[in-house]
């Protein structure tokens, strides 16, 4: 199997055009996406031309507290991302999102770290780093639809909540379904991608690893691993901010309140 073929600056430079074609065909058809395409496109030079040099780094140093601290600000992030798409009017949404994606992806990345792939240290970077910014970036998006669809849906159904708490029903009990259905809308896109995985087109993690030289069943291995713990991790991270969010609508007397109260 040929060896990867290494891209430099005036590779990236070229692979530019298709975004610059893209802008093009934005203005030729009036989409008014020229700013947002220029924008996102320099966003992602910058980002990941900044992530990668961050990387290189952290695997030179080899260090445990390195890659934690890594890690953690990774999960910042991500937890603002999701508490923004959520609502900024709700208390407690931040620490709520962040702790239940730091318990999700942790459980997730033990069980793949120390019971399959077992390496020779806890806190290898080539494993670690990796994993967990798939299962993070998953787990987030996943916290983002759940709670959008749980808090909008809440908002907009005060009068059945209400029925159902006049009617002896307990907090719980009253948006049990609203809960259980923005569970289900936030894994419907995990699930039709384990439906169609390899089916109808190569996944990301499998095409980068191919193009690294590794063996098609070993890196198909590694991405059946991955969607199991995307899966995991989406679930229990839903499962964790949706219970919270719920109570976030509820005084100590059991009584609805708003979003922004």
């Amino acid at each position: 199997m040929q060896d990867l073929i290494k891209l430099d600056f005036g590779d990236l430079a070229i692979a530019v055009g298709l975004m610059a074609i893209a802008i093009g065909v934005s203005a030729w058809e009036k989409l008014g996406l020229e700013l947002n395409l220029a924008l996102a496109t320099g966003r992602t030079i910058l980002q990941l031309l900044v992530f990668g040099y961050i990387l290189d780094f952290i695997l030179a140093l080899d260090n445990a507290w390195a890659v934690l601290t890594l890690l953690a600000i990774m999960l910042t992030i991500t937890a603002i991302v999701a508490r923004n798409r959520i609502s900024q009017k709700i208390p407690h949404v931040l620490p709520l999102v962040w702790g239940a994606t730091l318990i999700s992806t942790a459980l997730t990345v033990f069980y793949a770290n120390f019971l399959i792939i077992q390496p020779e240290r806890w806190y290898e970077p080539q494993y670690v780093i990796p994993l967990a910014g798939i299962v993070l970036g998953n787990a987030t998006n996943a916290a983002a639809i759940a709670g959008d669809r749980l808090v909008s849906t809440i908002n907009s159904s005060h009068l059945e909540i209400e029925t159902h708490l006049s009617l002896g029903a307990t907090p719980e009990q009253a948006v049990s379904q609203y809960r259980k259905d923005a569970i289900r809308a936030a894994l419907i896109p995990t699930l039709n991608q384990m439906i169609l995985i390899g089916m109808v087109a190569i996944p990301g993690i499998t095409t980068g690893q191919l193009l690294a030289g590794v063996k098609p069943l070993d890196a198909i291995s590694y991405e059946i691993l991955i969607m199991f713990m995307v899966a995991f991790a989406n679930l229990l991270t839903t499962v964790l901010v949706t219970k919270g969010l719920c109570r976030q609508f509820f005084n100590s007397a059991a009584q609805l309140v708003t979003s922004g109260s």
